[in-house]
């Protein structure tokens, strides 16, 4: 905050975002936090001139997300020519709806007093539910169209402003067939309502995602002259091709680190796996923590297929050929099964480019430690024994880089190209370590997560085997095996552009968690 005498303060400190829910004699504060950007509000700065002590507090209500805004301050700046302190008021109204600007007043009395609270349910239907660290959780998901659905999505357009960096808020008063193309779904804790006529949800995070139309061409049959009616039968969007694509994401911090976005995005991808249009998921320029989220959802979702279909690097991708025979090019078709990993890819709806980066995550995974970089694997020696290395799991780390190196090359190649042979070798070796630093930081969490959740289970057989044996040792005689009561034990988690366009450059890392 400023000190004295200084009368310019940080915006992102002095704005305070609460939620709030009715209590006994006015709504109470659940959870408070501050935006992690204000530069699309008050500049790239992210500075207010003109008060000492301001706040400029935003409040919403748990369930609907009702806003209200608040702005105090100890002291405001005399206008002395053409230095002014800045409006806050008039800049917040273009970010905020009308309905923020009443008085606290009539605002707590809306909350304590709302007629419908006791009956709210989230717009849309039920597509999810799931319990975390014994919190009950749901998702809904609705169209766009709705106006319940827009409703609580004009109140929260702000938290994209404010936690999404160069996120835009959506235009909502679009014709309705455009409306239609997107779903937003709502994650909601159930809680038990604080007064008799509150709601029992409150809300957690919100993600947003559009069906952007995909041309595809019919080469199955010849061309002929089509004589449909006129004018044609009207199409929805939902009976169209099409990727979707994953625009906003948001849990708000005070929810962070639980695990709810995993389950967010896993059921964005069930969504889209379940609809017959839908030909692949996309995500609209992610950031790294985004990344990090993606790619630990999709590596969970697609290692048991790898695992089934015993995915791997051939160590010996030449062993038919002589060695005058041998092509230049990298084997690819002989080292990984290519129409088996396509296939996977399409029928799971991933985007190439990150089912490239998952399947090589996987098949470094698959090489032990010792025989990789991590572990000290002398690359120097790599490259120069190259596929004539004894070892097969040496091997198998040279093709695994070799691969990497060539899906990045073909990414890359109007920038390669224009570098000296020495240097291209060298850029491609130094972003193939970089991208093999990121798959290792996410292969540990995934390492110690499967211990984790190994150590859980383990746990909670034991206890099932004490109680049932506790069970058969009871006054009274023992109960038969399929006549025993069955008790319930959960293992919860406790995690908390366009596509092609997101890949990474040949001198960026992929995220690391």
């Amino acid at each position: 905050m400023a000190s004295d005498g200084d009368w310019t303060c940080d915006a992102n400190d002095a704005v305070h975002l609460t939620i709030v829910q009715p209590s006994d004699e006015k709504p109470k504060t659940i959870s408070s936090f501050h935006p992690q950007f204000t530069y699309p509000i008050f500049g790239d700065e992210e500075q207010i001139f003109g008060y000492k002590g301001l706040i400029i507090r935003l409040r919403f209500a748990a369930h609907d997300l009702r806003p209200h805004l608040h702005i105090s301050y100890d002291e405001k700046f005399k206008t002395v020519g053409d230095t002014a302190p800045v409006d806050v008021l008039k800049t917040l109204k273009q970010w905020l709806p009308e309905e923020a600007m009443c008085t606290l007043p009539d605002y707590e009395k809306a909350v304590q007093e709302e007629a419908g609270a006791k009956d709210f349910v989230p717009p849309g239907k039920l597509v999810h539910n799931y319990i975390t660290r014994g919190r009950t959780y749901e998702i809904w998901a609705g169209s766009l169209a709705d106006p319940a659905v827009r409703r609580i999505l004009d109140r929260a357009q702000v938290f994209v402003s404010l936690f999404i960096e160069a996120g835009t808020p959506l235009v909502t008063d679009d014709p309705e067939w455009t409306l239609e193309r997107w779903t937003v779904y709502f994650v909601y804790e159930k809680v038990k309502p604080p007064t008799p006529t509150a709601s029992q949800y409150s809300v957690v995070g919100y993600a947003t995602t559009y069906r952007w139309w995909l041309f595809q061409r019919d080469t199955s049959q010849e061309p002929t002259v089509m004589d449909d009616a006129f004018p044609a039968p009207e199409v929805r969007p939902g009976q169209l091709p099409a990727r979707l694509r994953i625009a906003q994401f948001l849990i708000l911090p005070p929810h962070q680190g639980s695990g709810h976005g995993t389950h967010l995005y896993t059921t964005i991808h069930k969504a889209a796996f379940d609809d017959s249009k839908i030909i692949e998921l996309t995500v609209e320029d992610p950031n790294e923590a985004f990344d990090a989220l993606r790619d630990t959802s999709d590596y969970h979702i697609l290692t048991p297929e790898f695992l089934k279909h015993n995915i791997n690097i051939n160590p010996d991708p030449y062993e038919a050929h002589s060695k005058k025979q041998r092509p230049r090019r990298v084997p690819t078709s002989t080292l990984i099964p290519t129409k088996l990993l396509h296939d996977l890819r399409t029928s799971f709806k991933i985007a190439p480019t990150q089912f490239a980066h998952i399947l090589e995550m996987f098949l470094l995974g698959q090489i032990p430690v010792k025989n990789r970089h991590a572990g000290g694997a002398n690359i120097t020696r790599l490259l120069i024994k190259k596929y004539n290395i004894e070892n097969p799991h040496d091997r198998r780390y040279y093709w695994w880089r070799m691969l990497v190196k060539q899906r990045l090359y073909k990414r890359s190649r109007d920038m390669l190209i224009q570098l000296e042979m020495s240097d291209r070798i060298e850029k491609l070796e130094e972003t193939v370590t970089n991208v093999e630093e990121g798959y290792e930081a996410l292969l540990k969490v995934f390492v110690a997560r499967e211990e984790e959740l190994k150590a859980k289970k383990h746990e909670e057989e034991a206890e099932l085997t004490a109680v049932l044996d506790e069970d058969s040792t009871t006054p009274g005689g023992s109960l038969g095996r399929d006549q025993r009561v069955k008790r319930k034990f959960t293992v919860e988690d406790d995690e908390d552009d366009d596509e092609d366009d997101a890949e990474e450059s040949v001198t960026t890392k992929r995220p690391k968690v």
